[in-house]
């Protein structure tokens, strides 16, 4: 073990001032690796489950149960769900205003999973390039041997060969676990992204259910007016407009009254 670890440092001295800079860019995407492992591993942990849950919960009539259950799971289709449920739970809906909520919600759960994945793809495309210049770096040293020495001789053009090869080797070596971690998490999140999916389609199918069903409300908005909460929600009952058609002048009254 002893001599393993001398080795080690050994490679690593005579890789050069690059080496440094290589083990640095291993140490940011190992960090991120672990991260975004368990980060996605929680939001996925739960999602299939979740889905069902939801699903049977609010068919029976449950909607509080699964709102709980909702806040309760992590992820991003619970995100949406809770969403939606806590929209629909008020028994009233504006036409276009949940399909807008959830999407500002999917895009934000989106760029949460995301993060650290620019970085990744940074290490991974830099890893190489820096190994190669350390390839360059260690040619030039060859070549300054030769030219010092006035004299093509094995042993000065080994040195400067042996930095190349090192550190081209270590770029690659950081470069390919980085690059698989990296298709890896957006192999995952494409299937969060297609769960989320499946939590908009869940919930869209409720409101059209409840509706049909008449539990839910769908309240409209008349052209050119201000979205306040009265002027929503109170609507103006049967017997209204028939005294109008029978008397106006007595509303015309009543208006100026």
């Amino acid at each position: 073990m002893d001599a393993f670890e001398y080795s080690i440092l050994t490679l690593f001295a005579d890789g050069g001032p690059m080496m440094y800079v290589l083990v640095l860019c291993s140490l940011v995407a190992l960090g991120v690796i672990i991260a975004k492992a368990y980060t996605l591993w929680v939001a996925h942990r739960d999602t299939n489950k979740i889905l069902e849950d939801v699903r049977d919960l609010t068919y029976e009539g449950r909607i509080d149960e699964a709102i709980q259950r909702c806040i309760e799971t992590p992820g991003p289709a619970a995100a949406i769900l809770l969403l939606g449920l806590r929209r629909i739970r008020e028994g009233r809906v504006v036409p276009g205003e949940l399909e807008k909520a959830i999407d500002t919600t999917g895009t934000i759960e989106l760029g949460f999973l995301e993060r650290g994945l620019v970085l990744l793809a940074t290490v991974a495309n830099v890893a190489p390039l820096l190994g190669f210049l350390g390839t360059v770096v260690g040619m030039i040293m060859a070549f300054e041997a030769i030219e010092a020495a006035g004299d093509v001789d094995a042993t000065l053009v080994a040195g400067g060969i042996k930095v190349a090869l090192l550190t081209t080797a270590t770029g690659l070596l950081i470069a390919i676990p980085t690059n698989i971690g990296y298709n890896f998490f957006v192999t995952r999140i494409d299937k969060l992204i297609v769960a989320m999916e499946q939590g908009t389609q869940q919930i869209l199918n409720l409101v059209w259910d409840l509706e049909k069903e008449g539990r839910l409300e769908e309240l409209s908005r008349p052209a050119g007016s201000v979205p306040t909460g009265a002027s929503q929600v109170e609507r103006p009952s049967p017997a209204t407009p028939e005294r109008t058609e029978e008397n106006p002048d007595e509303g015309g009254t009543r208006g100026r009254g």
